[in-house]
């Protein structure tokens, strides 16, 4: 009989068989095995990543290519042995293909998850609906029977890209890029719209400050105009009231100078009426008796009254001698 020894690693689960029944489990086991008399089943728990692709189709009939990743772990190691032949040689290595089975059943599932949901969804909404399939993928596949059953866990599950095909991704670029361009288009024609929006509300804004300032300055002449009136008024005011002051003093003038006339003439009167009253005893009078009355009479006057008498009588004289000695006498007295 054919002995060897055995090894197992810590991340797998072993069940040692002898006749049908189960003599020895647990992880990471090395023990003896008969070639004839053991089989044993090697199940690996620890998480493992699971790459994905496949195609789908859109409610607007376009293919769509998902591709991603799902990490999974083994739970129950034993009920994936009952359901799956994971059955080793004693060198370790897998007789059955049946751990491809489990990674192409997961794929089927997630490929059954998100089935639905991109049948109901556009082209252009599914290609960015990566977060929506994830968690489709997730909760499909976390409450499938078939994943209870094989004691199987998804952990997490990754969206790594959403294509088309080449020639509707084509077409969709083509699209875009018109649609970009209209969009650009737009914009630049909104810029220009707002351009010349704000240029017109420039030239308002100008055209209502012009409005303004000519307001202004309507109301500062018109200002300037009352003030210049009222300056005016005022003037005239002043010089009514000047001309009435003039007036009165020329009123009251004229009543001094009436009165002062009035004085003068009664002065006059009776300064004449005095001196009429002291000519009147000599108005019948000889003024010659009058001249000789006066007393005190200067040899001046004396010699004046002898040249007058003889100029009366000048046609009886024939000659007449003054000496410069009378002369200078009376230019001296004078």
């Amino acid at each position: 009989m054919c002995f060897k020894f055995v090894k197992f690693d810590s991340k797998t689960y072993i069940f040692h068989y002898k006749k049908g029944k189960i003599v020895k489990q647990g992880l990471g086991l090395s023990f003896y095995a008969s070639k004839r008399r053991s089989s044993i089943e090697a199940v690996p728990i620890g998480s493992k990543d699971i790459p994905f692709i496949f195609e789908e189709t859109t409610s607007d009939y376009q293919t769509i290519t998902i591709q991603g990743q799902m990490t999974y772990v083994i739970e129950h190691p034993d009920k994936l042995a009952q359901n799956l032949d994971f059955t080793v040689d004693l060198n370790g290595v897998y007789k059955t293909d049946d751990k491809v089975k489990l990674e192409q059943r997961l794929i089927n599932e997630a490929k059954a998850a998100v089935t639905s949901l991109v049948q109901t969804t556009e082209l252009t909404k599914s290609l960015t609906s990566g977060k929506l399939l994830q968690e489709a993928i997730y909760n499909g596949i976390n409450k499938s029977e078939t994943l209870e059953t094989l004691g199987i866990k998804i952990l997490a599950v990754n969206i790594i890209s959403l294509k088309p095909k080449p020639e509707t991704a084509k077409a969709l670029e083509t699209s875009t890029r018109e649609r970009l361009q209209k969009e650009a288009d737009k914009a630049i024609f909104d810029r220009r719209n707002f351009a010349v929006e704000q240029e017109r509300k420039i030239k308002e804004s100008e055209l209502n400050t012009e409005i303004a300032i000519s307001e202004k300055q309507k109301q500062i002449v018109q200002k300037e105009m009352e003030k210049e009136q009222l300056k005016k008024e005022n003037s005239k005011k002043l010089r009514m009231m000047q001309i009435e002051a003039d007036i009165e003093v020329e009123t009251e003038k004229s009543k001094f100078i009436k009165q002062k006339i009035d004085n003068d003439k009664l002065i006059a009167d009776s300064n004449k009426y005095m001196v009429m009253a002291q000519i009147e005893p000599f108005k019948d009078m000889d003024w010659k008796v009058i001249n000789a009355l006066k007393s005190n009479t200067s040899a001046t006057e004396n010699i004046a009254e002898a040249f007058n008498k003889l100029a009366e009588n000048s046609q009886k004289i024939e000659n007449l001698n003054i000496s410069p000695d009378l002369l200078q006498t009376i230019i001296d007295q004078k």
